[in-house]
């Protein structure tokens, strides 16, 4: 081996190739490594022209979490075509005949695509989810039961990471059911209980002018897109009657104003007196059981029942 390398002929071939397939090699790598930046370039600034400020709050948020999402997906798939065709050259160059590597793929694809149903199915669904737009990165959904921030979406997967940072990941060929809470706009409803003996027409007046004082807050306007809205009473409960508002805000926006919303209520019945009552039982006898009064004899320390009442 150590004389077939010190081979003046073998030493020869060696730097003949290194000049030319060598080289070659060398330039296809190089090459696929600028390719890939000179996309993520392009990509990025198409992201930038796509997601350039238009004074639209609200439309820039909707544009902002598609474009992030298709670009996403754009660099991942850049990236397996750029890396399977520079791959195939290099083992070209090498010496390699791709042809039987190129049909043998096909069928050990075939065979797996009769085996990985589920692997199809997840990238078939994934497809449509994000073609017909139906989640973004950056909404907050419930996929099968389960809500959180959608942190990434995947052909095969999309990715969620809850309140506590618990992060869930579902195939997308398992999502049964699908809501997104914060697509073009979000709503906060809110029951609020007050007691029976309150007159619910003042009622509904003092959560009008909460809406409003809330509306014009400077801090809270911009994440507000329509004013409270009083809905009217809406149930009867054991111990409260219940009116039911709701407030239209931004997209990620409304538990925020909803939190805000319900500290002005508590803080506002408070000062009016108005009464947000606990659950509590009241007993009623009826005629026939009347209750009965007692007299105390504090001197010989026993109680006498009395018919009187």
């Amino acid at each position: 081996m150590i004389s077939r390398i010190f081979n003046p002929a073998y030493v020869d071939n060696l730097i003949n190739w290194l000049r030319t397939s060598g080289i070659r090699i060398v330039v296809i790598i190089i090459g696929a490594y600028v390719l890939l930046k000179l996309i993520s370039v392009l990509i990025e600034r198409a992201e930038k022209v796509i997601m350039k400020d238009t004074g639209d709050f609200f439309a820039d948020l909707e544009t902002q979490k598609r474009v992030k999402t298709l670009g996403n997906i754009l660099r991942k798939a850049s990236f397996v075509t750029v890396f399977v065709l520079a791959f195939m050259m290099v083992l070209r160059e090498i010496g390699i005949d791709i042809a039987p590597i190129i049909a043998g793929a096909g069928i050990v694809g075939l065979a797996i695509g009769f085996g990985a149903q589920n692997l199809v199915r997840d990238i078939i669904s994934g497809f449509f989810i994000i073609m017909e737009n139906q989640v973004r990165v950056g909404d907050v959904a419930v996929v099968n039961g389960t809500g959180g921030l959608v942190e990434e979406i995947n052909l095969r997967t999309i990715v969620l990471r809850d309140l506590q940072g618990t992060v869930h990941i579902f195939p997308n060929g398992t999502i049964n059911t699908l809501s997104n809470m914060t697509r073009g706009w979000s709503r906060y409803v809110i029951d609020v209980g007050v007691a029976y003996k309150e007159n619910v027409d003042e009622v509904m007046e003092v959560l009008k002018e909460i809406g409003e004082e809330l509306y014009k807050d400077e801090k809270f306007r911009p994440s507000i897109l329509e004013p409270l809205e009083i809905l009217g009473v809406d149930n009867f409960g054991g111990s409260e009657v219940i009116i039911k508002c709701m407030i239209k805000t931004q997209p990620l926006k409304q538990w925020d104003v909803g939190r805000e919303l319900r500290r002005r209520i508590k803080n506002t019945f408070d000062q009016k007196g108005i009464e947000i009552p606990f659950p509590h039982i009241s007993v009623y006898f009826g005629e026939r059981s009347k209750p009965f009064a007692i007299n105390i004899n504090r001197e010989g320390g026993k109680s006498i029942p009395s018919d009187e009442g």
